[in-house]
């Protein structure tokens, strides 16, 4: 943590935030769609033979856990777009940095998804850094994690995104 943060942003480290719930249940269409766009043939999860032997049953691809956190653009009812990582957008926001990347992304997983489950998370802010300077400018650093859960309240997984939010810094002409 660092003394110059306003004091809004420090105390949203560590707490949950942004609780949602997907609105319809793992599909095992999407793992077929990621599966097929990556030519994986692994037969945990094309056979479930295979599936049932090894985990008890069909799994999702370990990198579809992301997939159930990321809204459509719209839906009906919503007032605005929909975006993921909210946090994320609060932060180039509310620290006027109106640039972005993400630098790391770490997924460590706790449980099987399975086709049917329904998949909730909520964001935790867990660091934003001093004020730092690169190639691409001025900003800082922040950590986020994903938490998610299915639907009997089990951690499935934890995803943390490390995000740099700067302004571009103007070059100087040699």
């Amino acid at each position: 943590m660092t003394a110059d943060l306003p004091d809004h942003i420090t105390a949203l480290i560590g707490k949950p935030q942004y609780r949602v719930s997907a609105n319809f249940p793992v599909e095992r269409s999407y793992g077929f769609n990621t599966l097929a766009a990556t030519e994986n043939g692994n037969p945990l999860y094309w056979d479930d033979d295979v599936a049932a032997e090894l985990t008890g049953g069909m799994t999702m691809p370990v990198s579809t856990l992301s997939l159930w956190m990321r809204p459509h653009r719209w839906e009906p009812g919503a007032d605005e777009e929909l975006v993921a990582l909210k946090v994320h957008f609060d932060l180039k926001e509310q620290l006027g940095l109106p640039e972005a990347i993400m630098s790391d992304n770490t997924l460590i997983l706790h449980a099987p998804v399975r086709p049917g489950d329904v998949i909730s998370h909520h964001q935790v802010l867990r660091s934003v850094s001093g004020p730092k300077t690169t190639k691409l400018g001025s900003g800082r650093f922040w950590v986020i994690d994903i938490e998610y859960h299915n639907q009997d309240g089990d951690l499935v997984g934890v995803e943390s995104y490390t995000g740099f939010g700067y302004r571009r810094t103007e070059e100087v002409a040699p």
